[in-house]
């Protein structure tokens, strides 16, 4: 007897089990998925890729399942995905037999009811969803269960933890005790889910030893305590789904949201406030509590939290647990809050509330954060974010930092640009690409954003604010002027400006400031948003608020959600699945691809390069592309390649653009400029269903010295490009000592970036701290890699940006990674450590002593560039001392440790 079942992997700690699920065909509600069977992965549990045939061998796609003295034969779905599941279960039973446990722990009965379990209080518990595999018509209609751990062990009182009941529920075919038993079996500790569907044979399956009868009124019970609601309903449609079935049911539903939808509205109150370092000295209620109502949503966002060396260096601070103590101390009075996330990255902070009666319609939260500082790294500039779904509306909301001083416009405009293509949020299915700050229905964005005032010189501002002709002034802002460009926050709306300047004020008083440098006051702290349904009530500073040289921003808004009608939504379902059942199997599909072959010319380091091939669907129905790994390749392209979308859903005449982008970085580099690869690939693009298409992907990279080792360029005397690529191809440190010159003792590349900075940059405030612009890298690498001109162009921040690349860029570091575990062993004695540089290779050694000369020259100037030997060593250690593995915490401050030895006073 062949039926359909649902198989789910589910893994706890070190424990294993197949649960094994009925459900109908047109499953839509809870009652058409029942949980059925469990057999836990233990020693008495075996699995052979294959049915036996009468001439002993194994027939592919039917693996077989004992446990004990059952027997399950499965008729897997041919594609990856089975393959997949069928990999985890191995794995996993691999793992259990090497345990030292050789008894499969019992699994307990759950005492309580279902809604003790759906009430308990362990709030380290979650399911994550791994994977489906369909077969036929079979429909997905798993939702998702997320708990999120508690950030702070203060707010475990007032946190109300947001999740989704699950649609694997008992029915026709489930017994109490046996869905007790698992439900207990997930509770008691973290869990992992992998689902995958088959045709199970039921050779010998006899009922496991949990399996007992239950009355309908207790699944009827159970059905009532754990149903979808309706958002559960649209939460269906973020679940990891598999195979064009799905995809065209996915696609249906969100091209015929509005039937199903309608708009409901919610306050979202917005708060910015740069707190200068200093810790809570006054309620923030002023700030927090300053609407009549109590908000739906709080979003509230900090800068330069901390600016010790501490929270730079290791993004640890206490001031994040005081900073959160007083928001949460100074929310509306009239309504109770949850804490759902909280993100920092160094000293930016955001913080996200909800009132408690709205935080099980909040799903989906994922935070991220990404540094645009120092060579894009460092974090004490850059923006943290909070994506999440709240009933069917997809929000992002992103706190940034943006570049500091009045005429760093242009790398303000690249640190949002940055942000906006950095940033992103993997989504429950984690074979569909990550989601980008854009690709949501509403974007909020707040922080100190850092635009000035141009053109008006102090007192003409100071005037104009007098007069509070803000209008006036507005004119002349820096935001708003790049906004008219276009540069920047292209599709951004931002109130009226009603309020003077935010910045900048003498610390604990509303006078400007009065210091020596006596700073031009700016509106540095705004909010912007996106998206449609949008209204502000308000936006406004907080003059009441003394405790930083900033003034805190809030912003009221109110949003048009969207929310689901649980009878329009099924109505819209069962209709697109009639509709996709009558065409399904009658038509191929196929595209028309505009074109087949690719040349990308002069690629150079670092250099973005892209093309764009578009596909149109000329066939009868929708389909579904993906570009696939060839074979005995692990991915679909070669590292310095990448299409974006990489796989997707195109519908009947629509069409897509795919960007083909070509960058080439530190990893990729070697081997490009040495001959050893060449910009050469084969994509392979796969229609689900139908055939698959080549497209040939060429081009001519530049040899550049970022990414070339210390050895070949100190035998290179002309310029890199100047070099044929014959001699790059060949090992230039073999060369023949008899007629190759004298090699020369550091790369004359490097010798020019440090003489720039020797000459122009010793007294240079915030230098090796403070971001150069990328096209001024790019002006930099060419004048390296050609010779031409013969002085550096750019800024002195340019300049020192370019040297930390070309070093992180370097095959081989500075300390070779050979000598690497040498230096973590001596790091605590400077003889020892001194040993070591003396064995490295000349041209290794020459560099060293060379940076570590440079290096404590800035240090004899550092009242002028703000520099100290915790700062060097912390930027410097990470790049001549590379792990060849990642490198952990401990390590990083061996390492540290090691170079300040060659930064102490009077060090040659």
């Amino acid at each position: 007897m062949s039926e359909s079942r649902l198989l789910g992997l589910v893994a706890s700690a070190e424990e294993h089990a197949i649960f094994i699920y009925t459900h109908r065909r047109m499953a839509i509600t809870a009652d058409d998925v029942s949980l059925e069977d469990i057999i836990p992965i233990s020693l008495d549990f075996a699995v052979v890729e294959g049915k036996q045939q009468s001439d002993g061998r194994y027939e592919a796609g039917t693996p077989l399942i004992t446990y004990k003295d059952n027997e399950l034969e499965l008729k897997l779905p041919f594609g990856s995905h089975s393959r997949l599941f069928l990999s985890e279960v191995n794995k996993a039973w691999s793992g259990r037999f090497f345990l030292m446990c050789s008894v499969y722990p019992p699994i307990k009965h759950l005492k309580g009811s279902i809604r003790k379990w759906r009430t308990c209080k362990h709030s380290n518990i979650f399911w994550k969803i791994l994977g489906l595999c369909e077969m036929k018509q079979c429909h997905i209609i798993i939702d998702n269960i997320t708990y999120e751990t508690l950030l702070h062990e203060q707010h475990r009182a007032s946190m109300v933890t947001p999740f989704r009941r699950s649609a694997l529920l008992p029915g026709r075919s489930c017994n109490q005790q046996l869905y007790n038993a698992s439900m207990d079996f997930l509770q008691s500790r973290p869990c992992e889910m992998f689902l995958s569907r088959s045709v199970l044979t039921l050779a010998s399956l006899l009922p496991l030893p949990l399996v007992c009868a239950s009355s309908r009124e207790d699944r009827d019970d159970l059905v009532r305590s754990s149903s979808h609601t309706a958002s559960n309903k649209a939460q269906i449609l973020t679940m990891p789904q598999f195979g064009l079935r799905d995809n065209l049911i996915k696609c249906e539903l969100l091209k015929n949201e509005d039937l199903y939808t309608y708009l409901e509205s919610f306050s979202f109150f917005l708060g910015t406030y740069n707190v200068n370092g200093q810790t809570p000295k006054e309620s923030l209620r002023p700030w927090l509590s300053c609407t009549l109502h109590p908000p739906d949503i709080y979003c509230v966002g900090f800068q330069e939290l901390d600016l010790s060396k501490e929270a730079f260096f290791f993004n640890d601070t206490p001031k994040e647990q005081e900073w959160t103590k007083a928001v949460s101390e100074a929310l509306h009075p009239d309504a109770k809050y949850a804490l759902v996330k909280l993100v920092r990255l160094v000293g930016i902070m955001l913080i996200f509330y909800v009132k408690k009666e709205h935080a099980e319609f909040i799903s989906d939260v994922e935070a991220e954060n990404v540094g645009t500082g120092i060579m894009g790294r460092m974090g004490n500039k850059g923006a943290v974010s909070i994506r999440f779904r709240f009933h069917n509306s997809d929000i992002c909301v992103v706190n940034s930092h943006l570049a500091a001083h009045i005429d760093e416009y242009e790398r303000r405009n690249q640190d949002f640009k940055d942000i906006c293509s950095r940033l992103q949020f993997r989504q429950l299915d984690i074979t569909q690409p990550p989601l980008t700050i854009m690709k949501h229905n509403v974007v909020l964005w707040i922080g100190d954003l850092n635009y000035r005032i141009s053109d008006l010189d102090v007192d003409s501002v100071k005037e104009l604010i007098s007069k509070k002709d803000f209008e006036a002034l507005h004119s002349f802002d820096q935001l708003k002027r790049q906004i008219d460009e276009e540069a920047v926050f292209v599709g951004f709306e931002e109130g009226p400006i009603n309020f003077q300047p935010t910045y900048k004020y003498d610390t604990g008083s509303d006078k400007w400031d009065t210091s020596e440098k006596c700073r031009v006051p700016a509106w540095c702290d705004r909010i912007l948003w996106k998206g449609k349904n949008i209204k502000q009530q308000h936006y406004q500073s907080h003059m009441a608020l003394k405790t930083s040289d900033h003034k805190p921003v809030s912003s009221l808004m109110v949003i048009g959600i969207k929310r689901v009608n649980s009878e329009a939504y099924k109505k819209t379902f069962e209709e697109i699945v009639r509709t996709i059942d009558k065409m399904e199997n009658e038509c191929i599909p196929s595209v028309t691809l505009s074109r087949r072959e690719f040349y990308f010319k002069d690629v150079k380091f670092m250099q973005h390069h892209a093309e764009t091939l578009r596909l149109f669907n000329d066939g009868q129905v929708p389909c579904q592309f993906e570009f696939i790994q060839k074979p005995n390749e692990t991915t679909y392209c070669k590292p310095w390649l990448t299409a974006n979308p990489p796989k997707g859903f195109i519908a009947q005449g629509g069409s897509v653009d795919i960007d083909l982008e070509v960058f080439v970085n530190r990893s990729t580099a070697p081997d490009l400029n040495c001959g050893k690869q060449q910009i050469e690939d084969i994509l392979v693009l796969h229609l689900e269903r139908g055939k698959d298409y080549f497209i040939s992907v060429t081009g001519n990279y530049l040899p550049s010295c970022f990414g070339t080792s210390i050895q070949s360029l100190c035998q290179l005397r002309e310029p890199i490009r100047d070099m044929p690529q014959s001699v790059l191809v060949t090992d230039l440190t073999v060369a023949d000592t008899e007629t190759a010159e004298k090699p020369l003792d550091i790369p004359k590349e490097l010798w020019m970036m440090v003489d720039h900075l020797f000459r122009n940059a010793v007294k240079q405030e915030d230098i090796f701290q403070q971001p150069g612009l990328r096209s001024e890298f790019a002006e930099i690498r060419d004048c390296l890699d050609t010779g031409m001109p013969d002085s550096l162009p750019g800024s002195n921040h340019s300049v020192a940006e370019a040297l930390l690349l070309f070093l992180d860029a370097l095959p081989e570091p500075v300390v070779p990674f050979s000598f690497y575990p040498q230096c973590l062993e001596c790091c605590s004695s400077a003889s020892q450590c001194e040993t070591v540089i003396s064995l490295l290779p000349q041209c290794h050694k020459n560099v060293f002593n060379y940076l570590a000369a440079f290096l404590c020259e800035l240090l004899k100037n550092s009242a002028s560039n703000r520099l100290d030997v915790t700062i060097l060593a912390t930027i410097f250690a990470s790049l001549l001392l590379r792990s060849p593995k990642k490198q952990v915490l401990a390590e990083k401050r061996k390492t540290q440790e090691f170079f300040q030895h060659f930064l102490a006073t009077g060090s040659s």
